[in-house]
């Protein structure tokens, strides 16, 4: 299944299935409101009836799709999980870590699939990163690896934006460089796992303004999706609806100084899992 939250005009934010080039309306049938991360723990028990349910339909053209999980309690991300990537993050100043290497993306950076990245008036080191995304489906406390993939509801494209004088000197985590509002995109729906026969598989392509900069598979992963779950889970229960940002192949900006200016439009994709595609705008200041 391919479920989204979307709105037609300024109707109120609706809960809808993915069908082909349409989307259909379930929040009146299944009585579901318009919380995704509300239904993933009844997502098993009720694949049927989400399967069958029948709604109005619109065509996705038509239609302002928005965050899948806009709610989540907690979004994660892990740091130079890819070889090249780590590679370049060493040239860029940042050392090679020996563990997996975790920070927070406040969940006030969530932006929808199609929003706009606001460049902050605080940098101009602006970046980019896709990244599988994974969306936890049900409790996990210290789960195996071996049984990790039983946890995941399924998968979204991300765009790990990040500010980068922010991660290299200007904060001593990188919580701040990964957390300014409207840095987290996401989408455009969520694909549950049944729908992937290998996460670990899966192509990924990002573009600025139609110029391939990172091409990469979920294969090239140092710390696996389940591999990362089970780290994690040692240390903290990740509840329904937690995102993980899995890491980033390389082709990022820092190491050319090519940062993301306005104007520029950034598309993630990744191979079953659809396409995002954010504009970069200018800030506003307050007079």
């Amino acid at each position: 299944m391919k479920l989204a939250r979307f709105r037609t005009g300024d109707s109120p934010v609706r809960l809808g299935r993915i069908d082909g080039d349409e989307i259909v309306d379930l929040s009146d049938a299944l009585g579901i409101g318009s919380s995704l991360r509300a239904l993933i723990p009844e997502l098993a028990a009720r694949r049927e009836s989400i399967l069958s349910a029948s709604g109005p339909r619109h065509p996705l053209a038509e239609v302002t799709l928005l965050a899948p999980i806009d709610d989540p309690q907690k979004y994660l991300g892990v740091g130079m999980n890819y070889a090249a990537h780590a590679e370049e993050a060493r040239q860029a100043g940042i050392p090679i870590p020996t563990s997996q290497m975790w920070f927070n993306k406040q969940v006030s950076c969530i932006n929808d699939p199609f929003g706009h990245i606001v460049r902050p008036v605080v940098s101009e080191q602006l970046d980019y990163e896709i990244e599988l995304g994974v969306v936890i489906g049900k409790p996990a406390r210290n789960v195996s690896a071996h049984e990790a993939r039983e946890y995941i509801a399924g998968y979204l494209v991300a765009n790990d934006v990040s500010v980068r004088d922010w991660l290299a000197k200007l904060s001593p985590t990188f919580t701040l460089g990964k957390s300014f509002d409207t840095h987290g995109p996401i989408g455009p729906w969520l694909t549950t796992d049944d729908e992937i026969d290998d996460p670990l598989a899966l192509q990924m392509t990002l573009t600025v303004n139609g110029e391939v900069r990172q091409s990469a598979d979920t294969g090239g992963m140092i710390y696996d999706i389940y591999e990362q779950i089970a780290y994690l889970s040692q240390v903290m229960t990740l509840q329904p609806g937690d995102i993980l940002a899995t890491g980033t192949p390389s082709g990022i900006g820092a190491p050319t100084q090519n940062w993301l200016v306005p104007g520029d439009v950034v598309r993630a994709e990744i191979e079953g899992l659809g396409a995002i595609e954010n504009r970069v705008v200018e800030d506003r200041v307050e007079s």
